[in-house]
């Protein structure tokens, strides 16, 4: 055992959100957090790594065992490079013998340049920092929170193969339902105040909690029937005071007094929209660039009424500028976008709106709207907000006191309480629990009008998306009809090698079967590929060895990373000819 967790408890801002838990990390253990925002998930990892302390209760270490945490939001020293960020709290022997992997992670984390004020980074490339930061150095136990947000689905991809190669354990609150499959082997949920262990991955996970609430709700429907049964017998009048009758009575009390079981709620959503007409949004050779980069190019498509488009693309290549594009918050350098008087878009940007940490949650969803007129009837702001999980006790509250789920649940509500017939979302999987992203996708499933959605949720795309837009460098878009997976299915074909195949006409008599040979070329090709192969790996070796001793000099590091994927991939390839041209000597000579 790594660590422990006994009789955690731990009251925030008014709410009981650990109750007396225990939690136990075994090596090898990979475990996900589950739980709607605002439960306490968060939290829950601080108490492990020992940011915060709890009311009550005790966590264990073992004092060998090195801890590295990935926060939410993680602290950082603005003036810092990224580099020296990602070392600040190692040594500098650390730093000398793992600055090579670092600038590594890094560039598969897109983070180019090592050398970039913290203060000029995003949002995103901070916390892929951070990320990076806790991945150099994860000892025994990663804790993280949220570490696919910010990433695209090949970094995310890239992720989920590190992580399931690692050895140690991890403990990590994600919403990427397809990562939890794929990387967890226990399921840990908070709820109520309570954690609900699973030897499980996401998909069996959902088949054991239905089983465990199947259960639960059995066990209440009984009490309540045996409840009846005995209320009527006390109605009746019992008769004298026999030990049998006092041991029954007892009983009754006693079953009486359980408490029922409780389940967390979860949002309603109910569709709300505006009238579109027949003209929605045409785009019509648009081009954007900013100073040298081209992030769209001579981009031609009209929005019909129905489209469900998700994009995708690697970060930076303009996927988020397609969207402000649309919506008009950018101007596009040459084509036009032509918008019907109709139309109303509903925009769930990526950061999300500055909200005022001090306005109070009530006055903040009022100022968007009233009222509200669904295809359930009209609700006011007040329903709307205990619909999404806000009830009166936190109306009340300043917005600084809401977790980040809850501010991003609270965004999106702004968003559908102005009635939109057309939805932008900008990454709106981020923060939102697994729960609330069910329904919501159920939701936009019953949406009326067009959805365009930014998002590396694989699961979410998967369940929404019936085209994909490919938002490549350079600013060319490539359209691919499909969810998720066609898209990714159709992307790996077009990856592989290319092999021709022939078929040989029919013919009623049986052909002579031709014998094998060599071509000229193949025979030449045969006799130099040993060789071809040995200058190909001292190549290889040469450039490694000069990206050890080139230094701190970012700058020709760079070019000869470069130099070395070329080289291993034409090495991969004069292998793979190499098999195949062995193969065909061997089945040359077994012919005779």
């Amino acid at each position: 055992m790594l660590l422990s967790a006994e009789k955690i408890a731990l009251n925030f801002g008014g709410r009981q959100l650990l109750d007396d838990v225990n939690f136990y990390l075994n090596a090898g253990d990979k475990v996900g957090i589950i739980g709607i925002n605002g439960t306490g998930k968060s939290t829950f990892l601080k108490v492990l790594s020992g940011t915060i302390e709890p009311d009550s209760g005790t966590v264990l270490r073992d004092p060998n065992v090195q801890v590295s945490f990935l926060s939410q939001n993680p602290d950082m020293d603005e003036n810092a490079t990224v580099l020296e960020q990602v070392f600040a709290s190692f040594p500098k022997e650390f730093r000398t013998l793992n600055e090579y992997e670092a600038l590594t992670m890094l560039g598969k984390l897109g983070v180019p340049d090592p050398q970039a004020k913290v203060t000029t980074l995003s949002g995103g490339q901070r916390k892929r920092v951070a990320l990076a930061t806790a991945l150099i150095n994860p000892g025994d136990v990663l804790i993280l929170d949220e570490p696919t947000n910010h990433l695209d689905s090949d970094m995310v991809t890239w992720l989920e193969q590190w992580l399931t190669r690692f050895t140690g354990s991890v403990v990590m609150v994600t919403h990427d339902r397809y990562f939890l499959e794929r990387v967890a082997n226990r399921i840990t949920e908070v709820t109520q105040g309570k954690l609900y262990h699973y030897e499980a991955n996401y998909s069996l996970y959902l088949e054991l909690r239905e089983q465990r609430q199947e259960m639960m709700f059995a066990t209440e429907r009984k009490r309540q029937a045996v409840l009846r049964l005995e209320f009527a017998w006390i109605s009746r009048g019992c008769r004298a005071r026999t030990t049998k009758s006092r041991e029954r009575i007892d009983r009754y009390e006693a079953l009486k007094a359980q408490d029922a079981p409780v389940v967390d709620d979860s949002v309603q959503l109910a569709a709300t929209s505006s009238r579109l007409g027949r003209k929605v949004i045409e785009l019509d050779d648009i081009s954007k660039a900013f100073g040298d980069k081209q992030v769209l190019q001579n981009f031609s498509y009209t929005l019909l009424r129905s489209d469900r488009i998700g994009i995708v693309g690697q970060n930076g290549a303009g996927k988020s500028t397609l969207l402000n594009l649309i919506v008009g918050d950018l101007t596009p350098d040459s084509g036009y976008i032509d918008r019907g008087t109709t139309v109303r878009i509903g925009y769930f940007s990526q950061e999300g709106r500055e909200l005022d940490l001090n306005q109070r949650v009530y006055d903040f969803i009022h100022n968007v709207a009233d009222e509200v007129k669904t295809d359930q009837g009209s609700f006011t702001a007040k329903d709307m907000m205990e619909r999404f999980l806000f009830p009166a006790e936190l109306q009340s509250v300043p917005i600084g006191r809401l977790s980040g789920g809850e501010r991003r649940r609270l965004y999106l509500l702004s968003i559908l309480m102005s009635a939109p017939n057309i939805l932008l979302l900008d990454e709106p999987t981020n923060d939102l629990d697994v729960t609330t992203l069910a329904i919501l996708e159920e939701y936009l499933q019953s949406f009326p009008g067009p959805i365009l959605t930014v998002s590396h949720d694989r699961w979410f795309l998967d369940k929404l998306a019936e085209q994909i837009f490919e938002v490549q460098n350079g600013g060319h878009i490539e359209r691919y009809v499909g969810n998720w997976s066609d898209y990714n299915d159709k992307r790996k074909e077009a990856q592989a090698p290319k092999t021709v195949t022939t078929t040989a006409p029919t013919s009623a008599r049986p052909e002579r079967q031709k014998k094998l040979k060599f071509t000229f070329k193949e025979q030449r090709e045969f006799d130099c590929i040993d060789q071809t192969m040995a200058d190909a790996e001292e190549a290889l070796e040469d450039c490694a060895t000069a990206m050890g001793n080139c230094g701190s000099d970012y700058v020709e590091l760079q070019k000869l990373q470069e130099k070395h994927d070329l080289l291993e991939k034409a090495l991969e390839e004069v292998m793979e000819r190499w098999v195949y041209l062995n193969d065909l000597k061997e089945q040359i000579d077994a012919q005779g």
